[in-house]
């Protein structure tokens, strides 16, 4: 009899642990990983260069604003591509403030965009997926929406780059993009 109790409290003890508790992640290595800004959970699919020659990419680079000047020499058009995904029971708006930072402090800021690859971020309800399903976005090769950043040469030197996601009220998080 003692046996058993023994047993049924260490099983008992084992499953406590087993709740809805969520270890957060704020830090990734390499893009996949996710990582939980809030309670959103999110994922670099992709991340590269972009060649405004290319068919693909200049699709990509629809959508800049009229006044978006040429890239200067030494600059380079750089993708992110990001699946944000709500876990939660509640509609919960994703971040926007998503910047990517290198070694020597240089912080680059999403360029807006308006195509349909694009992040655009808007209320995601219970378990909904950024990208929607059935968008382009989302059921194209990558599936995530392009965020579109305008890098300096001199910071391909400077690596790793981190992307930075932060949220008002939640504890931000950060991933090292591939390259």
């Amino acid at each position: 009899m003692r046996r058993l109790l023994a047993l049924a409290a260490v099983v008992a003890l084992g499953l406590s642990g087993c709740g809805d508790k969520h270890a957060y992640n704020h830090e990734a290595e390499t893009e996949g990983e996710y990582v939980d800004v809030g309670n959103l959970v999110y994922q670099v699919q992709m991340s590269r260069f972009l060649n405004p020659g290319d068919r693909e990419d200049r699709e990509y680079l629809q959508g800049l604003p009229a006044n978006t000047p040429p890239l200067e020499a030494g600059e380079e058009w750089f993708g992110v591509w990001m699946r944000v995904k709500n876990y939660s029971n509640d509609t919960i708006d994703p971040a926007t403030d998503i910047t990517i930072l290198d070694t020597e402090e240089n912080r680059y800021q999403p360029i807006p965009l308006e195509n349909v690859f694009a992040y655009n971020p808007g209320p995601l309800g219970a378990d909904q997926v950024l990208p929607l399903p059935d968008t382009a976005a989302a059921s194209g090769p990558i599936q995530g929406s392009l965020i579109l950043y305008r890098l300096k040469e001199e910071s391909i030197s400077n690596r790793p780059l981190t992307l930075h996601i932060e949220k008002p009220g939640a504890e931000g998080s950060e991933i090292s993009l591939d390259l």
